[in-house]
């Protein structure tokens, strides 16, 4: 029955209903006293005169049934009444056209509300896939998210606003957001055309605005996540605007993120530039009180690793006493993974952040389609080897699991990847 969900354990609502019964039973005992006895005995004299009429004897179990038949009615009201009267206020504060029940609301906030502190480190499409899927597991979600990006709309917004680019930021508030499908796709539409608004994307743009009202691209990150009923928050690494250079094997030093790729050879490591850059005290505090935090998935030295490089994260990292995941890459990236295994991929992040940045790593082992094989294969491209004992020598664990889509391409699977995550996180976690 659709009404006892009200009943369900955790839903914080049978305590104030008791409370409510019990007042209204204060309330009655009340009304008797002022109004004598008498009564109450007429009631009964009433029932005694029905029994015996009916049956021709009487026992005090008569009595003691009606009572009992007028508390059950009396409950089933009170719990009717309050369910009415909550929807009542709730109905002018929810979305209009809300469809789902509100009971199955308050069951579905309250439970992601119990769940594991999770902080996500990252940046890219890869960091929204989990967002997306992890968001329906746990509310309490943070996504530290990487200030590096200097290519496309928000390298042009960076430029012109002296902003903070907002890419993606806000795919991680999309990805976390509960709203209309409406809204979803106005935030990610992109213009088209020879103006200048051409190749922005209105999210870009509202948070754009929204820094210059609210001050800060910070307080405007927490502000748009009304707006989209956010689960959780995201936060940039640094309010800093900073540059990505990657220093290659061979000396070569790339200036900036989005050249990173472009530019052939093996990187041995990347820097900020600035060097001293100061992180949002808030995404320190993400890490320090985690449950869990997640690096990835996404590129690992152009999504990952800015974040990593601020100050104060990396050594907040490694004190944490949080489990500590990798979600590594599927398939290698050009210009920057080329040739990588699981283990390099976390040996590179060991290089820059320091022993103890990580305690699992999670590595997909579905098989791949020879078709998608070879067509990844044409671009340079090839999945990434588990080699299980060099992870092992790290002094790292690792988990295998199918975690991928690859209807046309191969992709992290949200549900998949979420699920296998808070697997992991309650499996492994130490309490």
């Amino acid at each position: 029955m659709h009404l006892m969900k009200w009943l369900y354990p955790g839903m914080g609502f049978k305590r104030w209903l008791l409370v409510f019964a019990i007042g209204t039973l204060c309330v009655g005992l009340g009304v008797a006293l002022i109004f004598n006895y008498k009564y109450i005995d007429s009631i009964e004299e009433a029932i005694f005169r029905f029994v015996y009429t009916w049956r021709g004897s009487y026992s005090y179990g008569f009595t003691a049934i009606a009572g009992a038949l007028i508390l059950g009615l009396g409950s089933a009201l009170m719990l009717v009444a309050t369910r009415h009267i909550i929807r009542a206020v709730i109905t002018v504060l929810m979305p209009e056209g809300t469809s789902t029940r509100l009971v199955d609301l308050v069951y579905e906030k309250t439970r992601l509300s119990r769940g594991p502190a999770v902080t996500v480190i990252g940046g890219g499409h890869g960091l929204s896939v989990l967002l997306r899927g992890i968001k329906e597991l746990t509310s309490n979600v943070t996504a530290v998210v990487t200030v590096a990006d200097d290519g496309g709309s928000s390298g042009r917004l960076r430029e012109e606003l002296g902003i903070i680019p907002p890419g993606d930021l806000r795919n991680c508030l999309v990805a976390l957001a509960d709203t209309e499908p409406l809204m979803e796709k106005l935030f990610q539409h992109r213009f088209e055309g020879e103006s200048n608004l051409a190749g922005h994307s209105f999210g870009n743009l509202f948070l754009a605005a929204m820094a210059e009202v609210t001050g800060d691209m910070e307080t405007a990150l927490r502000e748009s996540s009304k707006v989209l009923a956010v689960k959780g928050r995201v936060l940039p690494a640094s309010k800093e605007s900073v540059r990505l250079d990657a220093i290659l094997e061979d000396g070569t030093i790339v200036e900036g993120e989005s050249h990173i790729p472009e530019v052939p050879g093996r990187i041995r490591r990347v820097r900020l530039y600035p060097q001293d850059v100061t992180p949002v005290p808030s995404a320190l505090e993400a890490i320090r009180t985690a449950d869990a935090i997640i690096l990835g998935p996404g590129s690992l030295y152009t999504s990952i690793m800015p974040n990593l490089l601020v100050n104060g994260v990396a050594e907040e990292l490694r004190k944490s006493r949080a489990l500590k995941i990798y979600i590594c890459n599927v398939m290698t990236q050009p210009g920057e993974t080329d040739g990588y295994t699981a283990a390099m991929h976390a040996e590179a992040i060991i290089r820059h952040a320091g022993r103890g940045a990580i305690d699992f790593m999670l590595v997909n082992n579905a098989s791949i389609s020879d078709e998608l094989r070879e067509k990844y294969a044409t671009e340079g491209i090839e999945p990434v080897t588990v080699d299980e004992e060099a992870i092992n020598a790290l002094g790292i664990g690792f988990v295998a699991a199918d975690i991928i889509n690859q209807s046309d391409a191969v992709r992290h699977d949200p549900d998949k990847l979420s699920r296998n995550v808070m697997r992991m996180i309650y499996d492994f976690r130490v309490s």
